[in-house]
C-alpha cells in the first residue's frame, strides 16, 4: 500500500482504505473544499459516526491540488492512521480502483436525468447544461451525461456553458451574466451544483428576468443548508448520510480485515428530484 500511495496521480470520487498496523483511533478524511456546502455536510455526518464509535477524524483540504492531496496522503500514512476517506477529486478513479479501493459516489448520471427531464417536462425547447462537461474523472462529467442523452431523447439540441468548480463566486456570476445577455435563447438551466445554481438565479433577478415564467432553473447537491436557506431552488438531492453511512462501514470492514476481498468495488447510490418554485 505504501508503494500505490506513491504512485497515485489521477483523482478519485469517494472512497475509503484501511491502513494495515496497530489501531490509533484516528481516521483521515481528504476533501476538495470544506467550504463548500455539501462536502461540509458530508464530513460533518462522517464525523458524526466515527466519533460514536470512538474514532477521531484528521481533516485535510487538498482544495484543486493533486500534488497537495498526494503530501496529504503521505503525511496521513507517516501519522499511520486507522484508514482514510478521500472525496476529492484530483486523482483517478481508475487508479484507485486498480489496488481495490472501493467508491462511493451519488448516481450523478441518474441526476442529471431527473434535472434535465424536469426542464423538458416545464415545456423548455432551449435547456442548457452549466457546468464542467469535459473533466475526466469528476461527477459533473455524469452529471453532464445524463442531461446530453435526455436532451438527445427529447429531440433537443446540447448546449453548454463552462463553469468551473475552483473559481470564485464574483467570476461565476459575471459568466453566468455574460450568457444571460448575450442573446441566446434560453428557458432552461441545468446547473451541476447548488451554488451556481443561486448565483444564476440572483443574476437573472437582477436583468429582471422572471424565474420560472421566462427560465426556470435546476441545481445539484439539494444540502440542508440550500434546502433552508433558499428553499424556493429546484434541486438533485444527494444522500448525505447515506454517503456517509456507507463510507464509514466500508472503513470499518477494511480496518478489520484489510486482506479480505471486496463484495463489490463501486457503491452507487440513488438521488431523488427536489421540485420548487424554480421550474
Amino acid at each position: 500500500m505504501n508503494a500505490a500511495m506513491r504512485e497515485l496521480n489521477y483523482q478519485p470520487n469517494t472512497l475509503a482504505w484501511s491502513l494495515q498496523g496497530k489501531q490509533t483511533k484516528m481516521i483521515g478524511v481528504i476533501m476538495p473544499s470544506i467550504t463548500n456546502p455539501f462536502f461540509a455536510e458530508l464530513v460533518a455526518a462522517i464525523e458524526d459516526k466515527l466519533e460514536a464509535d470512538g474514532y477521531k477524524m484528521l481533516l485535510c483540504d487538498a482544495g484543486q491540488d493533486s500534488d497537495k492531496e498526494r503530501r496529504y496522503l503521505r503525511m496521513l500514512e507517516a501519522n499511520q492512521v486507522d484508514g482514510i476517506i478521500a472525496g476529492s477529486h484530483n486523482l483517478g478513479i481508475e487508479e484507485y480502483q486498480r489496488y481495490g479501493l472501493p467508491i462511493v459516489t451519488s448516481d450523478n448520471y441518474q441526476g442529471g436525468c431527473l434535472a434535465t427531464q424536469a426542464l423538458v417536462d416545464a415545456g423548455c425547447g432551449h435547456v442548457y447544461f452549466v457546468g464542467n462537461p469535459v473533466k475526466t474523472g469528476n461527477p459533473t462529467s455524469r452529471r453532464f451525461d445524463g442531461y446530453a442523452d435526455t436532451v438527445a431523447a427529447a429531440g433537443l439540441t446540447v448546449h453548454t456553458a463552462r463553469s468551473a468548480f475552483y473559481e470564485s463566486p464574483a467570476a461565476k456570476a459575471r459568466e453566468l451574466r455574460e450568457l444571460l445577455t448575450s442573446g441566446r435563447k434560453i428557458d432552461g438551466v441545468f446547473c451541476s451544483d447548488d451554488l451556481t445554481a443561486i448565483l444564476l438565479l440572483k443574476e437573472a433577478r437582477k436583468l429582471g428576468i422572471r424565474v420560472p415564467e421566462d427560465l426556470k432553473i435546476v441545481g445539484f447537491d439539494g444540502t440542508q443548508l440550500v434546502q433552508n436557506y433558499v428553499p424556493e431552488l429546484a434541486t438533485v438531492v444527494q444522500p448525505v448520510p447515506d454517503l456517509a453511512g456507507t463510507l464509514v462501514k466500508l472503513l470499518y470492514e477494511r480496518i478489520a480485515d484489510p486482506e479480505k476481498k471486496l463484495a463489490q468495488n463501486s457503491y452507487l447510490l440513488p438521488v431523488k428530484l427536489l421540485r420548487n418554485q424554480t421550474v
